[in-house]
């Protein structure tokens, strides 16, 4: 009997170890999903097939080998040496490519890479966002449904200490009634906290591509706000460095510009050495040189230099079109962010106090007959409210600073 309790109580705690899952931060949230999403790891095959696609542009063009067998006699009066007059002939023949060809084209190559690069971290940056707002949505679920329990606890003290007057004849059963059918709004909300709660962690495990049961998962990190926020030119500067569009933009003209050059080298003329040896009788071995030069009358790759000029200043305006983009993705998101900063500033110095003051003097005042039930209800009510109002604007604060994160290009605000 005592070993089968020891069993039980270990199965027990072997249960409670499995269930009481550690709580992840914000840093360990963001390790698993640049681990597991499919779509950044199809990026960096992307990025490994731009690499290969230097090694191809840097290759040079391969010889040409002929070997020939000529003036063979299988039909002379003597048909037993048709090899009497063989001619045999051996030729190399090798293009030379001039004005840097090959460089210029591992160049264009290499700022193709660059490009796949910053187009990666992009790829990164937009998908952090999503990530950052599911994690705060659930941040901000966890906080209501956490305030939601707090209140239900505490009306259920309350009224405890209802039923303890009402039956001291402290106070009419029907103010008793009205009372207690008040817990029915507190559970409401306990329940609409926990639907969003775990909804919400449910979003956050489809981005993590994670089949943790939802019950085993939880979350853990700073819900607040700070009201210290640097001028918005210094975002500006952080934007203009740390962008990724922004620098793909930037290598993108220089890549147009390097594609440019590699079609004017295109345009030049490429010779063609040539070495060839054979046996022509009465000479037993001879040996030959050869250079084959075309001449660029008519093609001279005018139409590849006409389109790789215009996309030059077509990467240009892309290139200013961006930034501007880039300019306003900053401005819009510091005023938002700035409004919900004065929009909290009130509830944290004022209105939370306020509200927990009404509430304790009117509880203090019904107690005492000096206020009605209804007064001390909507004291109640208010309280509550004011509360959610605030953690609904911290989690507008924080989605506003993952939105100026993602317009500057890196979390500045954290």
């Amino acid at each position: 009997m005592r070993r089968f309790v020891c069993i039980l109580a270990t199965a027990a705690w072997v249960t409670v170890c499995a269930r009481a899952q550690t709580a992840l931060d914000w840093r360990q949230v963001q390790a698993r999903f640049l681990a597991a999403n499919p779509a950044l790891r199809a990026g960096l095959i992307n990025i490994d097939e731009a690499r290969a696609e230097e090694i191809t542009a840097y290759l040079r063009p391969n010889p040409d080998l002929t070997a020939s067998l000529d003036q063979l006699t299988p039909f002379t009066p003597n048909p037993y040496q048709p090899l009497a007059g063989a001619f045999p002939l051996l030729s190399v023949n090798y293009l030379h490519e001039r004005e840097h060809k090959r460089e210029l084209r591992l160049d264009s190559a290499k700022q193709g890479t660059s490009i796949a690069i910053s187009q990666q971290e992009d790829m990164v940056r937009n998908l952090m966002f999503g990530l950052r707002t599911a994690f705060v949505q659930a941040l901000q679920a966890k906080a209501i449904y956490t305030l939601a329990k707090d209140n239900l606890d505490y009306f259920d003290k309350e009224l405890a200490i209802f039923r303890d007057r009402l039956r001291a004849g402290d106070i009419a059963q029907l103010d008793m009634k009205r009372f207690a059918l008040q817990r029915v709004q507190y559970q409401s909300d306990l329940q609409t906290a926990l639907v969003n709660l775990r909804t919400a962690k449910i979003q956050l495990l489809q981005l993590l591509d994670d089949r943790t049961p939802v019950d085993q998962f939880d979350i853990a990190g700073p819900f607040d706000f700070s009201d210290r926020l640097m001028p918005v030119s210094e975002f500006h500067a952080e934007a203009a460095a740390a962008r990724p569009d922004l620098k793909a933009a930037q290598q993108a003209v220089e890549k147009a510009k390097t594609d440019h050059r590699l079609a004017v080298a295109n345009g030049s003329t490429d010779p063609t050495f040539g070495m060839d040896a054979g046996r022509n009788p009465p000479y037993s071995v001879y040996i030959g040189f050869s250079v084959n030069i075309p001449l660029r009358i008519f093609d001279r790759n005018q139409g590849e230099k006409l389109r790789t000029e215009l996309d030059i200043t077509h990467a240009e305006r892309t290139q200013r079109q961006t930034e501007a983009q880039v300019y306003g993705d900053v401005d819009s998101a510091y005023v938002t962010l700035a409004s919900t900063i004065e929009l909290l500033k009130p509830y944290r110095d004022t209105y939370l106090e306020m509200a927990k003051d009404v509430r304790d003097t009117m509880e203090f005042s019904y107690r005492r007959g000096q206020a009605a039930l209804l007064d001390y209800l909507d004291a109640q009510r208010d309280y509550r409210a004011t509360y959610v109002a605030y953690l609904n604007l911290v989690g507008s604060y924080l989605t506003a600073a993952s939105q100026l994160n993602l317009a500057v290009g890196r979390e500045l605000i954290q």
